[in-house]
Order: C-alpha cells, then sequence, then structure tokens
C-alpha cells in the first residue's frame, strides 16, 4: 500500500472540504466576508496565514535549491525577507487596521488608497487593478509551476500538463467555493505543516547522525540549463563572498512586503489593532525559523544529495529528495503536501485580491454601477477562474530549470514592492501626502521596474531597488509641487493617528 500517496492525497480531500463547509455555512455572504473575512481574525490565524501566503513554494523549493548550488551568498534574498517580515509588522501592519477603518471601511488596497485621499475619482484603483491582475497572474503561474513538480515526483510517468491541470483545479476550486475565511483557516494549519516541514529535515539528519563530510562543500557541479547554456554549481565559502550587487539584490527584497496586497489584506482583515502585537512576534519568529531551516536543508543537502541532484540541474527539488530519503512514507507524504501548502496557501489569497480588486475597483464602480451583492460576488468567482486559467497557460508555457519558481516570483514581486511600497508608507506616515503624489509613485515604480527589468537586467541590480526609489523620490516631488491635500484628508490622517494613540 503507497502510504506516501495515500497522506498526500488525504491532505487534498481535507483542504476541499473545509472549502466546502464554509461554502455552506454561508460564510461568504458578502463582499466583505469572501474578500475580507468579515474583519474577524484573530492574531494567530493572521499572522501564520499572511505568512504562509507570503513565503510559496519558493521557502522549500526556490530558496534551499539556489544555496545548494551556488552557496551562502543566496542567503542574502532570506537576509532580506527577514527584515522586510520584520519592519511591515512593526510599522505598517497597525497603522494600515487602523487607517483602512478611518478612510472608509475599504475592502481592497485601491479602496483604501482612494479613501485614504477622501477622491470620487476612480483613477487610482484603475491603475492598481491593472497592476493587481497582471502581476498576479504571474505570480499564480509560480505556484503551478512548483506543485507540478510535487505531482511529477510522485506520479512518475504522467505529463507535466495533467499534473499542473490537477494542481490548478483543486486551487481553482478551493478559493471558488471556501473565500477568505476559508483561506485563513486553512493557511493558519499550512503555515503550521509548512514550519514543521522545514524543521523536520535537519533535525533528523542531526539525530540521525548522518555522514556529513564538509569537504564536498567544495565540489563544483556542472549541467545544461532549459536553454542549453552551461550552469556551474560553486558552492563558495562564505556569506560575505556575495558580490555587492548581490547583497544589495537580496536585501532588496526586504522592500517588497510594504507592497505587497495579499499579505497588507491581512493587516486590514484583523479583528482589532491590539491583536497586531501578538501576530507580530508569531509572525517574526515562524519566518526566522522557517528561513533557517531552509538554509540548514540546501547545507546539509550539499554534503548529502549534491551528487544526486546538481549534475542534471534538480537542485529544486532538494527537501522533496531529503523528505523521501529520510522519513517513512507516511511522513514524507505529509512533508511533500508541505510544498503543495506552499503553493496553495500563496495561489488563493492571490486570486481572492485580483479578483477583490477587479469586482470592487473596475466592475462594480466602472463597468455595473447598479450591481447587487450576489451579482458582485459571482463575478468575483468567475474571475479566480479566469485568472487561473490564464496562469496555467503561463505556467504550462515556461521552460523547465532549477530557477523558473525563483523567477517568476521574482518579477511580480518586485513590481508590487516598486509600484505600491513608497506610496502605502507615506500614506501611513506623511500627512501631507496626496492623490496626486499617489497616482505618480504608483506608476513611476511600476514603469520604472518593468524598465529596469527589459533593458538594465544585465547590470546584476534587482529591479526593485531602483524601482523602490524611484517611485518614493518621485511620490514626494509630485506631492509637493502640487500643494497640500484637503482638510478632509488631514482629518482622516488625524482620525487614524489618534485611534493608534488610544489602542496603545
Amino acid at each position: 500500500m503507497n502510504w506516501e500517496l495515500i497522506t498526500f492525497v488525504g491532505y487534498f480531500v481535507i483542504l476541499m472540504g473545509v472549502a466546502l463547509i464554509f461554502y455552506f455555512n454561508g460564510a461568504n455572504k458578502d463582499q466583505e466576508d469572501f474578500f475580507l473575512g468579515g474583519r474577524e481574525m484573530g492574531p494567530w490565524v493572521t499572522a501564520l496565514s499572511a505568512q504562509a501566503s507570503d513565503m510559496s513554494a519558493w521557502l522549500l523549493m526556490g530558496l534551499p535549491g539556489s544555496i545548494l548550488a551556488f552557496g551562502f551568498g543566496q542567503m542574502w534574498i532570506g537576509i532580506g525577507l527577514a527584515l522586510g517580515t520584520a519592519a511591515n509588522w512593526i510599522f505598517c501592519a497597525k497603522r494600515l487596521r487602523t487607517f483602512s477603518l478611518a478612510a472608509g471601511d475599504a475592502i481592497t488596497l485601491p479602496q483604501y488608497l482612494s479613501n485614504r485621499f477622501a477622491t470620487s475619482s476612480k483613477t487610482l484603483q484603475v491603475i492598481c487593478a491593472v497592476i493587481f491582475l497582471v502581476c498576479y497572474t504571474i505570480y499564480v503561474a509560480s505556484a503551478y509551476v512548483a506543485g507540478t513538480s510535487v505531482f511529477e515526483m510522485l506520479f512518475p510517468g504522467v505529463s507535466a500538463k495533467v499534473t499542473m491541470t490537477i494542481f490548478a483545479l483543486v486551487i481553482v476550486f478551493y478559493t471558488f467555493f471556501g473565500g477568505f475565511k476559508a483561506v485563513c483557516w486553512t493557511d493558519f494549519f499550512q503555515g503550521l505543516l509548512m514550519m514543521a516541514a522545514l524543521m523536520a529535515v535537519p533535525i533528523v539528519i542531526v539525530a540521525t547522525k548522518q555522514n556529513l563530510d564538509t569537504s564536498l562543500l567544495n565540489n563544483v557541479y556542472e549541467y545544461k540549463d532549459a536553454s542549453g547554456e552551461m550552469v556551474t554549481c560553486v558552492f563558495g565559502t562564505g556569506l560575505f563572498d556575495a558580490s555587492w550587487k548581490d547583497i544589495i539584490s537580496g536585501l532588496g527584497w526586504g522592500l517588497g512586503y510594504f507592497g505587497m496586497p495579499h499579505v497588507l489584506v491581512r493587516f486590514m482583515s484583523i479583528e482589532k489593532p491590539s491583536m497586531i502585537k501578538k501576530s507580530s512576534i508569531v509572525a517574526i519568529i515562524w519566518v526566522l525559523i522557517s528561513l533557517g531551516s531552509a538554509v540548514l536543508i540546501a547545507y546539509f543537502g550539499r554534503m548529502l544529495i549534491a551528487d544526486e541532484l546538481l549534475p542534471i540541474g534538480a537542485q529544486k527539488t532538494v527537501f522533496m529528495v531529503m523528505a523521501r530519503k529520510y522519513f517513512p512514507a507516511v511522513i514524507s507524504g505529509l512533508l511533500l503536501a508541505a510544498i503543495i501548502a506552499a503553493s496553495i496557501s500563496t495561489a488563493d489569497s492571490q486570486l481572492l485580491v485580483a479578483s477583490s480588486s477587479f469586482t470592487s475597483d473596475l466592475y462594480k464602480p466602472l463597468i455595473r454601477k447598479d450591481a447587487t451583492e450576489k451579482e458582485t460576488l459571482m463575478v468575483g468567482r468567475i474571475v479566480v477562474v479566469v485568472i487561473a486559467v490564464i496562469a496555467f497557460l503561463i505556467a504550462s508555457s515556461k521552460g523547465s530549470g532549477a530557477q523558473a519558481i525563483m523567477n517568476l516570483v521574482e518579477n511580480a514581486w518586485g513590481a508590487f514592492g516598486s509600484a505600491f511600497g513608497p506610496t502605502i508608507l507615506l500614506s501611513l506616515f506623511w500627512r501631507n501626502f496626496n492623490y496626486k503624489g499617489a497616482i505618480a509613485g504608483v506608476i513611476s515604480g511600476f514603469v520604472v521596474d518593468i524598465g529596469w527589468l527589459l533593458l538594465l537586467h544585465s547590470t546584476g541590480v534587482y529591479e526593485i531597488v531602483p524601482g523602490f526609489i524611484a517611485s518614493a523620490v518621485i511620490a514626494v516631488i509630485v506631492a509637493k509641487a502640487t500643494g497640500e491635500p484637503d482638510e478632509d484628508v488631514k482629518t482622516i490622517f488625524d482620525s487614524a493617528i489618534e485611534g493608534i494613540r488610544l489602542d496603545k
């Protein structure tokens, strides 16, 4: 009996069952319920669902695979993410929860920005919604790539397109019926599963006293990537052997958090602003443990299974191979399900945010102003399916390779961070920030990010760094040049700050 497969399939059955329970119990009676969980999420659910939706399968595949192949210099990305996570929770979470209510009970991030500046103009909402739809479609595609890798390992001989189709159908089914509450609650348990899985592998290796030969770290491996180019995998000797470009780019990943809608929406959904402190502690601890464990998996993997993986460019499977190698089938099935958990916990959140932005920021205000609550909910569910299908087409056309997951996520992450990060921060901390400055910040950040990616990517500097800087500078210049905002905009700011002060 294949216990690994039974455990793996059992995970999916439970997942879909949860979605149906929320659906038939009427948990999604209106837009706020379906897209924001009625602002009823507790601190633990908020923290772990935010981190699970953030990290995706990159944490279990992309990061350890890159470190396994190219050494500790790749850790700068993890360091940047850890610092960015902490800064986002400490500086933005409570303010965004309070500001989103003070600015008119916004459901989506574009709604918050429009309400924050007390404007009836839909320009910024439309711009944001378009960026959301483009970037999240690419982002969801990365989840398909990761999920397909696990399915192919469990179902050898089955084509990648078939396994990707199965994975996509699971994500669509779960998101379509479950809504935000189901997403958050299952992401809570999936976050625990991801952390436990990452910790389990290095703990077992140390406990069983595997033969770790550090001299193997110096071995050089070569393989041909999908394009036929020869790739050389040199582990390196330490964290500070990385170039300044790698260090700046790695740390730059942390900037993405300030503009990541599927993370920021968690801050807006928590029941009370006073719960943020507990959530931030839980989230930061989770990130440190999970990232540290991923690094250990790569370190041990280089000494134990590099000869098996690197000559064929299969470094992204290091966690899967080690889970199967050092655990019985019933446990390895659960560990492999952690990768699916990581992929789903990200994709479902992103599908919901993209769908909510379309219905709330495009469909109802511009296409069907008199649309009923029932109609907008149905349109939202249809958009979930449409985005999932387009993402499937993108993912199925991508070439294979160890960096496939990283590349897809990297592009979308950079675009979000550059476009929205500076504008969100300025809206929360600068009383005189205005609507025109916000529009200029979003557009300039997105344009510079994409322009750098297409034209200057060869510089070796991650595009989020120049994109974020350009967005911040241009937003401030335009805001100052166009004068102070109206008094009602300042009143919203003052009301939110007063709410934060009284909540201490």
